[in-house]
């Protein structure tokens, strides 16, 4: 983008800034249960979301493995984490510290799922395999009209 060029975007909604915060609250409390030893500002330290990264997934959708890396300089040295929010149909969040299907972890996130990484693991290689079509609440579709897929909000400060 150059000087020239403005770029028009939405505040993130205040509602959904409280819900990044709680989140972030939720993952140091389990750093710490799980080691009492943690420095959290290293760890895990908070961050105050001001890009938000919206992906939908159709039911055939899938992400490759990759790292996030658009952010500022000074946010990809401190660490600042990704806090990444899960509605509608469940996938297989695929991560670990190559980009190497055969030797990433896994882990099936469903609707309401939340992931968090940041401090040393914010340059994890993360990806999405395919969706599993027919796994949302039925709720969430008739009430929302969410149509089939995943919809993924991923929270992070420049």
């Amino acid at each position: 983008m150059s000087d020239r060029d403005e770029l028009m975007v939405a505040h993130i909604p205040n509602e959904f800034i409280l819900a990044v915060k709680r989140a972030m609250g939720d993952a140091q409390d389990l750093v710490k249960k799980c080691d009492r030893r943690s420095n959290l500002s290293n760890d895990l330290p908070t961050m105050s979301p001001n890009i938000c990264i919206i992906n939908f997934y159709t039911t055939s959708g899938r992400l490759g493995l990759h790292q996030d890396r658009d952010e500022s300089r000074e946010s990809l040295r401190k660490g600042l984490p990704v806090v990444s929010f899960s509605i509608g149909d469940s996938a297989e969040f695929l991560f670990g510290d190559h980009r190497d299907v055969d030797r990433a972890e896994r882990v099936v996130l469903q609707s309401g799922d939340v992931v968090t990484f940041g401090g040393v693991s914010r340059m994890v290689f993360h990806g999405i395999s395919p969706v599993i079509p027919n796994s949302a609440p039925k709720a969430l579709l008739d009430e929302a009209g969410l149509r089939p897929g995943r919809l993924n909000l991923a929270f992070r400060q420049f």
